[in-house]
C-alpha cells in the first residue's frame, strides 16, 4: 500500500529557490488553463495530458524546473479538470506552493534530501521505509515548507481479534458497542479565547499560529485513538453520518472541529495496513430501534435529542442511546463484511 510521509524542512536558506520554483509550476499550470481556455474558444477538445507534455517539452531549462515536476503538473491538471468536471482555478500569488516530482527527480541519504543539486535538511521524525514512489514540495500558510514522499510499504498482519461498532458524536466523539467512550477534546474551544483575541488585534500571524495548533492537535489525537482502536480490533463498523450536511447547520463548528471524515480515513487506511476489515453502516434508525428485541421504541426526531437513555417497552432492557446505536451498527456493519467475503475475487 502507499503511504504518504510528511518531513518539514529545516533549512530557510533553500526557501526562496522552492518560492522560484512554485511560480514557474503556477506558471505552466497557469499555460495548461490558457490552452484549454483557447480550445474551447476555437471549438476544439480539451488538451489531453500527452498533449500538454508536448506542448511543454524544453521549458525545463527556461523555468528552472525539472523535466519530471513540468510532466506531472500537466497530469495534475487533467486529473482535477476530469475530477470537477471543469477547468480548474489559476493558481496566483495567493496560491501555497506546490512542486511535484518523481522518485527519480530527488535522493534521500539520511536526514538531507537532494533535488536539482540542493540539499535540503529535514525534521526527520521517523525513518523512511519502503519505496518512494512520488513526492512534492508543499508550503503551508506560515510559509514553512514539507516535504511529501509517498512510500510503498508492505501490509502487516497485526490486529486484534476483536469487532467492535462505533457512533461518532459530538459530547463524546464515538461511542463503542463494548460501552467504551472516546472523549472529544474539543480543541477549538481549548484556544477559542487566544484565536479570538488575536483576530480581534489584527495579528495575522498569530491567529495563523493558533489555527495551526489546533489542527496540529486534532491530528494527533485522532492518530492515538485510530491507531488504538485499529491494533485491537479485526473488524471497525463506523456509522456513515454526513459531516458535510451537518456542516451547514447550527452544528458546524463543533461538527468540523469533531474531525469525524479525518478520523474515518485514518480508520480506513490504518485497517488495510494492518490487515483489520473497516465498514461504514447505514445508522438510519439506530438511535430507535433495540438492539436486543429489535422493537423500535426508542428516542427519535429533534424533540427527543436530549433523551439519554432509554427503556424498550417490548422487552424492558434499559439502553444507553449512543451505546445502543453503536451495537446495531456493529451488527450491520457484520452482515455487509459476511456479503463481500462471499463475493468471488473480493
Amino acid at each position: 500500500m502507499i503511504l504518504t510521509y510528511c518531513y518539514r524542512i529545516k533549512d530557510s536558506n533553500h526557501t526562496n529557490a522552492l518560492r522560484r520554483q512554485a511560480r514557474a509550476v503556477n506558471f505552466v499550470w497557469n499555460f495548461c488553463g490558457e490552452t484549454q481556455r483557447t480550445a474551447k474558444r476555437w471549438l476544439r477538445r480539451s488538451p489531453s495530458a500527452y498533449d500538454l507534455h508536448h506542448l511543454t517539452v524544453g521549458t525545463s531549462r527556461e523555468l528552472g524546473l525539472h523535466s519530471d515536476t513540468v510532466q506531472d503538473v500537466c497530469t495534475q491538471f487533467v486529473q482535477s479538470r476530469r475530477q470537477y468536471g471543469r477547468r480548474p482555478r489559476w493558481r496566483g500569488k495567493k496560491s501555497l506552493g506546490w512542486i511535484p516530482f518523481k522518485a527519480r527527480s530527488i535522493q534521500i541519504r539520511g536526514d538531507q534530501a537532494i533535488f536539482l543539486g540542493r540539499n535540503y535538511r529535514l525534521w526527520l521524525s521517523r525513518p523512511i521505509e519502503g519505496v518512494i514512489r512520488t513526492g512534492s514540495f508543499a508550503e503551508d500558510a506560515r510559509g514553512r515548507w514539507y516535504l511529501n514522499l509517498q512510500i510503498e510499504i508492505a501490509e502487516q498482519q497485526n490486529c486484534g481479534e476483536a469487532e467492535v461498532g462505533i457512533d461518532l458524536g459530538l459530547k463524546t466523539l464515538a461511542t463503542c458497542s463494548t460501552g467504551e467512550q472516546i472523549a472529544n477534546p474539543r480543541h477549538l474551544q481549548q484556544h477559542a479565547e487566544k484565536l479570538a483575541t488575536a483576530q480581534r488585534a489584527g495579528r495575522k500571524a498569530r491567529a495563523q499560529a493558533i489555527h495551526a495548533k489546533i489542527a496540529n492537535g486534532r491530528r494527533h489525537y485522532l492518530h492515538l485513538v485510530s491507531t488504538r482502536l485499529v491494533r485491537t480490533h479485526r473488524l471497525i463498523v463506523v456509522g456513515n453520518i454526513s459531516s458535510s450536511r451537518l456542516a451547514r447547520t447550527r452544528m458546524a463548528k463543533s461538527v468540523l472541529d469533531a474531525g469525524w471524515s479525518m478520523l474515518r480515513t485514518q480508520l480506513r487506511y490504518k485497517a488495510i495496513r494492518h490487515g483489520a476489515t473497516y465498514v461504514e453502516a447505514d445508522e438510519h434508525g439506530s438511535t430507535q430501534v433495540c438492539s436486543a428485541c429489535a422493537a423500535r421504541s426508542g428516542p427519535k426526531g429533534l424533540q427527543d435529542l436530549g433523551v439519554r437513555t432509554w427503556t424498550c417497552v417490548a422487552c424492558g432492557v434499559s439502553h444507553d442511546r449512543d451505546v445502543n446505536a453503536a451495537r446495531l451498527i456493529l451488527r450491520s456493519g457484520r452482515n455487509a463484511a459476511l456479503q463481500l467475503t462471499e463475493i468471488p475475487g473480493l
